[in-house]
């Protein structure tokens, strides 16, 4: 399956242009107000940081020169006014940007997690987990970014300058004109730097992302990791990733920090240079020191924002990229989406039927070779062959895991492709071959099954499910948290929490992926009591191994190399020569037919 993605930034100012005018887009309006207030208090901070450079000529000229107290006590109290003025100020912006920025960033998780429900099952199928999760979470930060610093960019940064350019202008403009000689210089070298950055960017969130995600699945499959005593060659496959992310880190460090250098040296020639003229006009022209002493102040002052600004576009570049690689995955298209004219699925006798299905896995060979038959509703279908033979995948395909190439599927005669997901999905009961649990309760589990269900319906389901008495032996009975992926529990304890949960949502229609394969002989035994009460009055389609499975099933579907081969009733097939009378032959214990039970 193929999704639509983005396209990436082409490489200048137009991709960061693109991306901040959509981040505007979708955050301002929301807090507009929010950010007036952090912009007035930036224009605070700005005024108050270009009134202390203009006034110490008043300082210099009137304490050492005209000696003048009065006008000196006025002068420190209004500095100091002026200080007190600049902290409450930047406090109050800090605190505003950081709470919105933290309410964007929890907004676009809510989005993209929303977004992650949306997408179909074979979005996932082409993208490792742990990689994502872990791309989300480095670049979800990116959105905050692009705002937080275009805003203090603008509203401080550059007000600021403005203003001490002004001052510094008022109080000498041939030095001030020293000072813009250099300057084309530095602008040039930051846009060089700032396109190899956006580069280097993308290559370390990749590489911290497969860092992540190698972690993530070790932890999850630490057991396997100790059986094959997978320690050392895993180690040797993570340092390797690590020293490549470790590289690309340290590729960003190089270029980002470049701009100091340059920056400094830039300074350092301004200062040296201002610094000379004005000790000229002082021993040689006998020119009071209070405009230099004003100047120089502004200028020491305008150097903090002057290389804020200086790194802005570099500072983008990296937001920008983290927020473009965000914007791709909200920009991948669902695969499967519901068609404009799609209705409500409407059962009457939930009956089954697939009508020349073909099916295959993104560019792999069909799994499924029009595939034909029939599951009466109120019956017992059960789908037999060996492993490969694409018995899981119809399984898949009836709830809209995945989506037919060719062929139809339908429900009481609706085609499912013409009918909501949710209407279709709400109709069926689902129970895998491999339980998940999911963080919470048993009980929290079992309700997933349907929300609105009673804490007594949930024991009922328990119950049918053979699992009400070890969950009453629990610590907590139904209360008792299960762990990540319910690792706190047997797999056989799983599993029939898992069919409970199955059993709660009371659908017409149930699907049964090898149900009993996770449990022992006692606990397979006494489910599939459950079930067999379960599945009275429902369509069950069964992936079956059970030889009394099979022989209680309405139909048995026989399947070989994505193909229907027999059908029939256990009577009827064991009668025939055919690959199910050869099969049930060869023993007449119940192992003979777990040939049939690895799925697709």
């Amino acid at each position: 399956m193929r999704v639509k993605h983005s396209k990436r930034p082409t490489g200048d100012s137009e991709a960061i242009t693109r991306v901040l005018r959509r981040v505007v887009a979708e955050n301002a309006r929301d807090h507009i107000w929010g950010y007036a207030f952090a912009i007035g208090c930036l224009l605070i901070m700005a005024a108050t940081t270009g009134f202390t450079a203009w006034i110490m000529e008043t300082v210099i000229n009137e304490a050492f020169a005209n000696k003048r107290g009065d006008v000196v006590v006025l002068v420190c109290v209004s500095l100091f006014a002026a200080f007190v003025l600049r902290g409450l100020a930047t406090y109050g912006q800090a605190v505003t940007l950081s709470s919105i920025g933290n309410n964007i960033v929890a907004n676009y998780k809510r989005r993209l997690y929303s977004h992650l429900m949306a997408l179909s099952v074979g979005y996932y199928h082409e993208q490792r987990s742990a990689r994502l999760l872990a791309k989300i979470n480095q670049n979800v930060g990116g959105i905050r970014d692009v705002l937080n610093v275009t805003v203090t960019s603008i509203a401080r940064d550059l007000l600021t300058l403005i203003g001490l350019i002004g001052v510094m202008f008022s109080k000498d403009w041939v030095l001030s004109l020293i000072i813009f000689l250099v300057a084309p210089m530095l602008v040039l070298g930051l846009r060089y730097i700032s396109k190899r950055l956006r580069l280097a960017t993308r290559e370390a969130v990749e590489a911290n992302s497969r860092v992540l995600g190698a972690m993530q699945e070790t932890i999850q499959g630490i057991s396997i990791v100790k059986a094959f005593t997978m320690e050392q060659e895993l180690c040797r496959k993570v340092d390797a990733t690590i020293e490549r992310a470790e590289s690309r880190a340290n590729r960003i460090a190089r270029l980002s920090e470049r701009t100091a250098p340059m920056t400094d040296t830039f300074a350092g020639l301004a200062i040296s240079s201002v610094l000379a003229y004005a000790a000229f006009r002082a021993i040689y022209s006998d020119v009071p020191p209070g405009a230099f002493f004003a100047f120089v102040t502004a200028l020491l002052l305008a150097y903090d924002p002057a290389r804020r600004l200086a790194r802005l576009q570099v500072s983008l570049e990296r937001a920008a990229v983290n927020a473009h690689m965000l914007y791709e995955i909200l920009d991948t298209v669902p695969h499967q989406r519901d068609h404009p004219e799609a209705r409500e699925l409407k059962l009457r006798d939930a009956t089954v039927e697939l009508r020349n299905v073909h099916f295959g896995y993104g560019k792999e060979d069909e799994i499924l070779k029009g595939v034909s038959f029939r599951a009466e509703g109120g019956k017992t279908t059960a789908l037999v062959g060996p492993s490969g033979a694409g018995k899981s995948t119809i399984i898949s395909l009836i709830p809209r895991f995945y989506d037919a190439l060719s062929g139809q599927i339908l429900i009481d005669g609706q085609d499912i492709a013409e009918v909501t997901k949710h209407s279709l999905r709400n109709k069926l009961a689902y129970v895998s071959q491999q339980p998940y649990l999911f963080e919470g309760s048993i009980r929290d589990n079992i309700r997933y099954g349907r929300p609105e269900a009673t804490d007594a319906e949930i024991e009922e389901a328990a119950r049918l499910a053979y699992a009400h008495d070890f969950i009453l032996a629990q610590p907590k009975g139904y209360d008792t948290p299960v762990g990540e992926q319910g690792m706190t529990l047997s797999g056989g304890q799983r599993q029939r929490i898992s069919i409970a949960r199955a059993l709660v949502r009371n659908a017409p229609i149930l699907l049964l992926d090898e149900a009993t394969s996770a449990l022992d002989a006692e606990s397979e035994a006494a489910v599939q009591k459950a079930l067999e009460e379960a599945m009275s009055g429902r369509t069950v389609i069964v992936i079956a191994h059970r030889v009394s499975t099979v022989v209680n099933a309405d139909k048995i579907v026989v399947m070989k190399d994505g193909r229907v081969v027999e059908e029939g009733t256990h009577r009827e097939l064991a009668q025939r020569n055919g690959a199910y009378a050869r099969l049930h032959n060869l023993s007449n214990r119940p192992p003979v037919l777990k040939v049939f039970a690895d799925p697709v």
